[in-house]
């Protein structure tokens, strides 16, 4: 059922503040009206299926199937009328017309299935639409809705964000969240810009940096020159490319709907013709009726519609039960046309927490490899910053002894200083951890009385089966994947060599990634993007298909996006490639048999002389051939198959080691 529904993904105006904000209400499928008036069809439908069945009295369940009927059809039926007031004929029409037709001649049942399936259809992308355009307005929510603006006297001045124009200085608190995009004047801190830029640690803040509407900032005091209206920031404008995105798919429903508008056209007019002709000739009323309501039955496309669902549901169902979600029958088919796969790092490749990789001990200092971090761990452990949890839990997992700290103190993007058995210790570098960035991560000083005595190396660690995962995409599409991040261009490239990885763009906001996949598309085919974060929604709903990693994927990506990796296996993710395609082979083969049914059906009825009942087998038979077709990959075979090439192999073996090694 396509063109039924359309929604804006318009945010509404109305913004709250962080802490003020109630949980986004999400739209239940229920709350919709299509959702509603398809259970009742369905219901009516279930309930007077087995009194037919049984032989009962059509007393009893004749009620039921008229209101599965009316439940179901007066929407698409509506539609339809008001479409044919500006001439267009669309096939929803058809179906009701059709339906109708088979009740006339005593085919109910026929025709209260084609009802109910095209109600259910029609609910369940009401709610795709409904759900899509929630997550847009809930992404304002990060964005405050008032700022502290400072005079040119330093006088404070609360007022709401879309007030503030460009050159405007703003006061950002310790836990405020940035008011709009800007640069800082003084002050230093760190902010969580991960909704951003994707960057899974808090990044230094000092005069001369960029910050983004929406962060939030860390334990310092900020002063911000507004640099960006507040209606074209970054998180204003990942609304807009969201929107913009998913507007680009409505080509290709336009092209569908302009088939069906011709078959509609087509089957009407036909079914005219074998009406009226023969009686223009003589032939008797009943007769000719008779045959042109057979006609439109066995000229209905329910034979079609079921070649191309049941293949994709069942795909679904079983990519479901090995933990990917996809969305729709839309989304299912779309995966399996892909040429090539776009990656982002930090919670895709690698896990979007940092671990410590590397203690280094300086010649001279004394320590070994426990005692350097056992030092560390101690003046770290009274600290809330990433880095800090990682070397505490670091030394926790090591069983080292962490003595007390003492005058504990932390110092804004530089790090920490405690009195540890009598000796301060500081944790940091001199500007900032960010700087301290490289290929190997990002590596901290530990000074022991203003001496340095060694390094602490932490990294974002990588997936166990991103290696594997990257060489099943590659060898499903022909090419190897594209790495597309916001962090450093050493960090990506560190990355990307140990996944096999070549092409690697770093240093990407969102709008950069929208860029980066849309040219991708122009130069190499149909783009797979895989995410997790805010910023990659976007680029999700750029691409010609789009996965977000489940676990710690934003809730705008995880609502953007065409498919959900429920439990965070990238090697899933060439899995469910390979079992769209087979689900895609399987609608070829089911449109082939429909077909050739429907035109078998078709020129016996005009040609000679197709019996009703026989006409109603011929179409029901082969509706029940290609729904029992397209059920075939719902058995576990269909998984194993599709996960059963040397990646796929490779992808039960990292599921194996996964169970053996945590």
């Amino acid at each position: 059922m396509v063109g039924r529904v359309s929604a804006t993904l318009t945010p509404s105006p109305v913004r709250r503040t962080p802490t003020t904000a109630a949980p986004r209400r999400r739209t239940r499928l229920l709350a919709l009206p299509e959702a509603r008036w398809a259970l009742a069809s369905t219901v009516a439908f279930l309930l007077a299926l087995p009194l037919d069945l049984a032989g009962a009295s059509a007393w009893l369940y004749g009620p039921l199937y008229a209101i599965a009927y009316a439940a179901g059809g007066w929407e698409p039926a509506l539609e339809g009328l008001r479409a044919l007031r500006e001439k267009s004929l669309d096939v929803d029409l058809l179906m009701i017309v059709a339906a109708l037709g088979a009740a006339a001649i005593g085919q109910v049942l026929d025709g209260a299935l084609l009802i109910v399936i095209f109600a259910t259809s029609g609910a369940l992308e009401a709610l795709a639409t409904a759900r899509t355009a929630d997550s847009v307005r809930g992404l304002l929510d990060l964005a405050p809705t008032t700022a502290t603006r400072l005079s040119a006297d330093a006088t404070e001045e609360v007022v709401p964000t879309h007030q503030l124009a460009v050159g405007d200085v703003l006061l950002i608190r310790p836990g405020e969240r940035v008011g709009a995009d800007g640069r800082v004047l003084k002050g230093e801190s760190e902010a969580d810009q991960a909704t951003i830029t994707g960057e899974p640690l808090p990044v230094p803040k000092t005069p001369g940096d960029e910050v983004f509407a929406g962060t939030l900032n860390g334990t310092g005091a900020l002063r911000v020159r507004v640099e960006r209206d507040p209606a074209d920031s970054v998180i204003a404008r990942i609304v807009t490319l969201v929107e913009e995105a998913s507007r680009t798919k409505a080509p290709t429903q336009l092209f569908i709907e302009k088939i069906e508008q011709r078959y509609a056209v087509g089957v009407v007019a036909a079914t005219l013709a074998v009406f009226g002709i023969p009686l223009a000739f003589g032939a008797d009323l009943t007769d000719a009726l008779l045959r042109a309501m057979t006609f439109m039955i066995v000229a209905s496309p329910c034979a079609v519609v079921l070649a191309t669902m049941p293949p994709l549901l069942s795909a679904i169902a079983n990519a479901g039960r090995h933990g990917v979600l996809v969305k729709s029958a839309v989304a299912m088919e779309r995966l399996g046309e892909i040429d090539v796969a776009a990656l982002d790092k930090t919670g895709t490749l690698t896990e979007g927490t940092p671990e410590v990789t590397a203690v280094r001990p300086l010649p001279g200092s004394g320590l070994d490899e426990d005692e350097l971090l056992a030092l560390a761990a101690a003046a770290e452990h009274p600290s809330e910053h990433p880095l800090a949890r990682a070397v505490v839990a670091a030394a926790g997992l090591r069983g080292l002894r962490v003595p007390a700290a003492e005058e504990f103190a932390a110092t804004p993007g530089r790090g920490v200083r405690a009195t540890v058995e009598g000796c301060v210790v500081t944790v940091g570098r001199p500007r900032s951890y960010g700087e301290a960035a490289d290929a190997d991560g990002t590596t901290v000083l530990v000074e022991r009385d203003g001496v340095p005595v060694g390094t602490v190396t932490l990294t974002d660690r990588l997936r166990q089966d991103a290696p594997v995962a990257v060489t099943a995409l590659a060898t499903a599409t022909g090419r190897a994947p594209v790495l597309l991040t916001g962090d450093n261009p050493a960090t990506a490239a560190r990355m990307a060599a140990e996944t096999g990885i070549t092409d690697v763009r770093a240093g990407l906001l969102p709008e950069d990634k929208v860029d980066a996949v849309r040219e991708l598309q122009r130069g190499e085919g149909k783009v797979l993007f895989v995410g997790d974060g805010v910023n990659d929604a976007p680029a999700l709903a750029a691409a010609h298909a789009g996965v977000a990693m489940g676990r710690a994927g934003s809730d705008l990506a995880l609502e953007t996006a065409d498919a959900v990796v429920v439990r965070d296996e990238l090697t899933a993710i060439p899995a469910v490639v390979r079992l769209s395609r087979a689900a895609r082979r399987l609608v070829v083969q089911n449109l082939v048999i429909a077909g050739v049914c429907i035109a078998v059906l078709v020129v016996w009825d005009l040609v000679g002389h197709l019996p009703l009942p026989l006409g109603v087998a011929g179409h029901e038979g082969s509706t029940v051939l290609v729904g029992l077709n397209g059920l075939r990959l719902l058995r576990e075979g269909a998984w194993r198959r599709a996960a059963g090439s040397p990646d796929g192999e490779a992808h039960q073996i990292c599921g194996r080691l996964r169970v053996r090694g945590g």
